[in-house]
């Protein structure tokens, strides 16, 4: 992974020297094992609550380590290069930290987020639906007010940690008004009524299991409701202007991977008594690979800093997103590529690397959706 980083304080750079530690010894040796077998590695989650990274953007007081989200996105960059599941991961963990963080009352976030920054309990955040992915707004799981609780019905998809995780983050629908109907609940695995599905079968981040989670009539208190009823559009929104970030960060940590795997079989691999680095058509290549990573790096630490300085940042996101998980997917392309007929079998991590880029095209808004959102601040 690349060095040659300006980090804010002395702090910051301990912090990204214990990830690189954690990375080399827990995360690289494992990924490959894990991906095979379909396994999620729960306790690699734990360490890295129990190291401090799983809490960087939140405050000191709720178990967090108050870091700027230029540190943190850092951090989930080089945990996505070692083994992008968990990377995703963290990011989804911290996207399911928000609402409570962000919104939640003083007594929801002593009540959870001490857990789930330690890394004792792991967030999911449950937003689309089979039938409303983009179209978030048109969500219809609902959840009817019964005393002192909610009644849940309906069906949620694409969820992140359906099945492993401790708590799920449900924007439900309270009432028939559009967006301004959606509400923010918390709710417990096991809870009655709430029922993960099997995982999918994906064409790549097996070890991270993606779930729908089917709500029959789960009874949710409303002392678990983040927000005021009908705030959960806003939270929702809000929290994925966030997610995005992460996303980016991940795409960026992948791409440099699959470059320092690339470039390091280019100096090895000799054709024609030459080193294949030295034909013009593969160190230009690389050259290119290299180039979009740094392009990619620079626009989420831009977005990254907006966001620090309390300025708005959401279309800076989207920029950094789209710009990101696309470099991914050309960088690990042109990997294999560089590779040959090496980069197409699994003794090489390359193609594996070229099928896990495709979903950060696809997660937290598909890069459509992105340019839908930049698109639209040019005229506003």
């Amino acid at each position: 992974m690349t060095t040659d980083r300006l980090l804010p304080t002395e702090e910051a750079a301990a912090l990204l020297g214990l990830t690189r530690e954690i990375a080399d010894a827990e995360l690289r040796p494992r990924a490959a094992d894990f991906e095979r077998r379909a396994e999620f590695p729960r306790e690699v989650f734990r360490t890295l609550g129990r190291a401090g990274l799983l809490g960087l953007p939140y405050p000191e007081e709720l178990g967090g380590s108050g870091q700027p989200y230029e540190v943190y996105l850092q951090v989930v960059e080089e945990l996505a290069g070692a083994w992008l599941a968990v990377g995703l991961g963290v990011s989804v963990h911290t996207l399911a930290c928000y609402p409570v963080a962000a919104f939640g009352s003083d007594a929801q976030r002593k009540r959870w987020l001490p857990e789930l920054t330690g890394g004792e309990l792991l967030g999911a955040y449950c937003l689309s639906e089979p039938h409303s992915g983009s179209d978030a707004a048109a969500l219809s799981t609902t959840a009817v007010l019964d005393g002192d609780a909610y009644a849940v019905r309906g069906v949620k998809a694409w969820v992140t940690h359906g099945g492993v995780a401790d708590v799920y983050n449900l924007l439900v629908r309270t009432s028939d008004d559009g967006a301004h109907g959606i509400s923010c609940l918390l709710a417990e695995s096991g809870t009655p009524g709430l029922i993960p599905q099997p995982p999918e079968k994906k064409m790549g981040m097996a070890s991270s299991p993606t779930a729908q989670i089917v709500l029959d009539g789960a009874r949710i208190g409303t002392d678990r409701r983040i927000g005021d009823e009908g705030q959960g559009f806003t939270i929702a929104l809000s929290a994925l202007e966030n997610g995005r970030l992460g996303i980016a960060a991940c795409a960026v940590g992948l791409a440099q991977s699959a470059l320092d795997y690339a470039t390091a079989y280019a100096i090895e691999r000799e054709q024609f008594g030459r080193r294949i680095l030295d034909f013009q058509g593969v160190g230009f290549l690389l050259a290119d690979m290299a180039t979009q990573i740094a392009a990619a790096r620079a626009l989420y630490l831009a977005a990254a800093r907006l966001r620090d300085a309390g300025r708005p940042f959401g279309v800076e996101a989207a920029k950094a997103k789209l710009f990101a998980t696309d470099a991914a997917m050309r960088v690990t392309t042109d990997a294999v590529q560089v590779l040959g007929g090496a980069g197409y079998v699994q003794d090489h991590p390359c193609e594996r690397w070229m099928r896990e880029a495709k979903v950060l095209q696809i997660v937290e808004g598909t890069n459509q959706i992105q340019r839908l959102v930049i698109s639209r601040s040019l005229v506003t």
